[in-house]
């Protein structure tokens, strides 16, 4: 899942890299869930794995790659 908002050019970064690496994550915006908003607001975007944080904010595409332990 990636936590996501509108106009984020992070948030933008972080699906192209997911792409990538042959993934297409659930999206979901930060802004229109409260409890997602709570948790997350700053630290988008957010890429969760099973409901844990596995990569946030500015993403390196290596380090995401290692976290997902994808080649």
């Amino acid at each position: 899942m990636l936590i996501t908002r509108q106009g984020c050019h992070l948030c933008d970064e972080a699906l192209a890299s997911l792409r990538s690496l042959g993934l297409e994550p659930e999206l979901r915006d930060v802004d229109s869930d409260e409890q997602l908003h709570s948790q997350y607001d700053w630290r988008v975007p957010v890429v969760l794995v099973d409901g844990r944080v596995v990569a946030e904010g500015r993403i390196d595409h290596k380090a995401l790659s290692r976290a997902l332990e994808t080649p």
